[in-house]
């Protein structure tokens, strides 16, 4: 299939690559993954978060990562937004920046 990943802006990724080593390796294990077999990969890996929008649920031994994603046409998927999970629910607040930039590269807006 051959999707291709891309992220919203330059800081998504420099986020992504200031987690520790080893859930941004789970993360880029989960990335490699999405390219070759597409971005519906399922628990463990993705989990569907409604409206178009997506997380990977990247862990390693240091905790757990969340990086919010959204596909386009072209077999395109789009890194929006990460964080470091730091409570059993996913927080209002990151998920609103998500959603928002999911909007914003939904209409072009990027």
């Amino acid at each position: 299939m051959n999707y291709t990943l891309e992220f919203f802006a330059p800081e998504v990724k420099a986020d992504i690559l200031a987690w520790p080593v080893g859930i941004r390796a789970g993360f880029f294990r989960i990335a490699d993954r999405m390219r070759e077999f597409g971005p519906d990969l399922g628990l463990p890996y993705t989990k569907a978060m409604g409206g178009g929008l997506f997380e990977i649920r990247a862990k390693g031994t240091e905790g757990i990562g969340r990086a919010f994603f959204c596909t386009m046409a072209g077999q395109r998927i789009v890194i929006l937004h990460s964080f470091i999970k730091k409570t059993q629910a996913t927080p209002k607040r990151e998920l609103a920046t998500a959603i928002q930039r999911m909007n914003q590269v939904k209409h072009g807006q990027t």
